[in-house]
């Protein structure tokens, strides 16, 4: 007994510390090219584009406005108010020389200017600054005298406004965009493979951070993977479609907890094939999102994450994560949230469906369409 227990444990410290040196410097070496990040970003890049193509940027300027960081946006916003307020200072600027109401003119005592105060380039910037922002200070201001002024103090404002509701229109959309709303939803690092209800399943765990909920939550995922089709091309990046579910189903999401959902690993599974030896040698990618409706804003929003085959566990399922307290309570304990614990479980789907195939054999009878039953006639030769 305690040879056979020795022997166990002595097993189960090799496997252990064969996956950690397997993890620790294999893993490293080779690094996986992943299309999808861990936070949900892709790893792409267009190449060769040609410059129309650039120039439908352009054409849809909201879109590409929203779609730019930070730093450049800030940049576009500062730029875009200091550039008018230049631009029409200089044009407030060439106004007042055109009417010679500049003090290097020596205009007369009954000289009526078409802007009152404007002595310079500077107060020519100031009153540009006033009029587009509406300020309105009072000691500034355009006389009846000059109907070009007038004009372009009309001009200014309806400019004025156009920029301040598009700037203005951009940076709030950008702050409310659904992508943030994204960021409190997270995934666990990695997803495991073993039996759920009788089945092989590959399970992740999704939470949601906030407690307003996602309204019509929709989840499903992607493989990817390259293949070789018989007529012999190659397709990177083909996608095989992998269901979802919780025990509830894939659409309309409970989503108050952190829920397990699972892919059952069957006859049309991706992963049939696969096994707990062939798994780390496998070339994939599963890309899972998680689609929903924010239930503040009413703005969609998509969350997506993705797993290697290195951050796959088989043979393994998540610790539990909600208790309940004695005030009656459900308190979720984030501290287990990607953790996980060993179980036991089949190394391959395929020697599962082939142990419950012989079982029911078992427990199931067959007729031999060749047995013939004879019937002989039985002589008692003991006579009384």
């Amino acid at each position: 007994m305690f040879k056979m227990l020795t022997r166990l444990l002595t097993e189960r410290m090799l496997k252990h510390l064969r996956k950690w040196f397997v993890t620790r410097f294999l893993g490293h070496s080779r690094q996986r090219a992943r299309l999808v990040s861990k936070d949900g970003r892709c790893n792409i890049e267009f190449g060769n584009v040609e410059v129309q193509s650039r120039l439908i940027f352009f054409v849809d300027i909201w879109t590409t406005v929203l779609d730019l960081k930070w730093r450049y946006k800030m940049t576009i916003f500062i730029t875009a108010f200091l550039g008018s307020w230049f631009f029409f200072g200089l044009l407030w600027y060439a106004v007042a020389y055109l009417h010679k109401d500049l003090p290097e003119f020596h205009p007369s005592v009954n000289h009526t200017p078409c802007v009152e105060h404007i002595n310079g380039l500077t107060s020519a910037f100031l009153f540009s600054l006033e009029t587009q922002v509406t300020i309105g200070y009072g000691f500034r201001c355009v006389t009846e005298q000059c109907a070009t002024a007038i004009f372009l103090l009309i001009v200014q404002s309806i400019l004025g406004v156009i920029i301040n509701s598009f700037m203005c229109g951009a940076i709030l959309a950008k702050i409310s965009r659904p992508k943030k709303r994204a960021k409190t939803i997270t995934f666990s690092k990695n997803a495991v493979i073993s039996k759920r209800g009788g089945k092989l399943c590959l399970l992740i765990r999704v939470a949601n951070l906030r407690k307003s909920l996602l309204i019509s939550s929709h989840i499903y995922g992607k493989l990817l993977k390259t293949t070789v089709t018989p007529e012999g091309e190659t397709i990177i990046l083909d996608q095989i479609n992998i269901n979802f579910v919780v025990d509830a189903g894939n659409e309309n999401l409970f989503f108050i907890s952190p829920l397990t959902i699972y892919h059952v690993i069957d006859h049309s599974s991706p992963f049939f094939h696969m096994a707990a030896e062939t798994l780390p040698q496998q070339d994939f990618e599963l890309v899972v999102f998680l689609d929903g409706t924010v239930e503040s804003t009413s703005a969609t929003c998509q969350v997506r994450t993705s797993y290697v085959p290195e951050e796959v566990l088989w043979g393994y399922r998540f610790a539990p994560i909600v208790s309940k307290t004695k005030e009656g309570k459900y308190r979720v304990d984030f501290h287990n949230f990607s953790k996980t614990v060993e179980v036991e479980t089949p190394h391959c789907a395929m020697c599962l469906y082939n142990e419950k195939d012989a079982r029911a054999r078992m427990k199931r009878g067959y007729d031999n369409p060749n047995f013939i039953l004879s019937e002989v006639n039985e002589v008692d030769d003991t006579k009384m």
